[in-house]
């Protein structure tokens, strides 16, 4: 049997959630947004498999190309804004910083997120906090019921555009700050969406 779900009495500071030990035996990932922990679905086939195929492609381009940067799946990163309520959990984040034993992601410099259809609306208000952060290039949404993605670029005066670049199934991902590209498809290899895209 098992036992129910303890949460906190009160909202939390990102502290008292590094501290805290849900102990509810599922494994679940947890995020906090605005002092609230949030218990994080697990993921469908699709989403994952794209995640895998997301942080495998830009693994073998640093390691083909020699950079000291590397890809982390699920990593904690903390918004700038309210930066004692919050600790989110893209689905992977890319750093140049060496290795180290905090739990938050440091200086992170690409961010992607899978959306699903479950949690697109939570998703997309992560994606606004995560411009917050000072390290931050680009950010990616990459879609999991269809081979789409959208990309937000900080401009070279600090600045986001208004609107994410748009990329398609016969697009290119691009991720400038660690100078990685690949066509969009190949994030989708290992789902039933590659094929139907190549048949379309």
């Amino acid at each position: 049997m098992t036992a129910a779900l303890e949460l906190p009495p009160r909202r939390m500071t990102v502290a008292e959630f590094l501290s805290w030990d849900p102990e509810d035996g599922t494994g679940a990932l947890w995020q906090l947004r605005d002092g609230e922990p949030e218990m994080m679905a697990p993921a469908t086939d699709a989403h994952g498999s794209v995640q895998s195929e997301l942080s495998f492609l830009p693994t073998a381009h640093l390691r083909a190309s020699g950079s000291r940067c590397r890809v982390v799946a699920n990593p904690g990163v903390v918004p700038r804004v309210r930066s004692d309520r919050n600790m989110l959990i893209p689905d992977i984040g890319i750093t140049c910083a060496p290795p180290s034993t905090e739990r938050a992601l440091p200086e992170p410099v690409v961010l992607i997120e899978i959306l699903s259809p479950s949690n697109e609306a939570e998703t997309r208000a992560n994606v606004w906090a995560y411009t917050t952060i000072p390290s931050v290039a680009e950010i990616a949404m990459v879609g999991s019921t269809e081979v789409s993605a959208e990309v937000l670029r900080r401009r070279p005066d600090g600045s986001w555009p208004e609107r994410p670049e748009a990329v398609g199934p016969g697009g290119e991902l691009r991720f400038e700050s660690i100078g990685f590209a690949a066509p969009l498809l190949a994030a989708y290899a290992t789902t039933p969406l590659a094929s139907a895209a190549a048949a379309g």
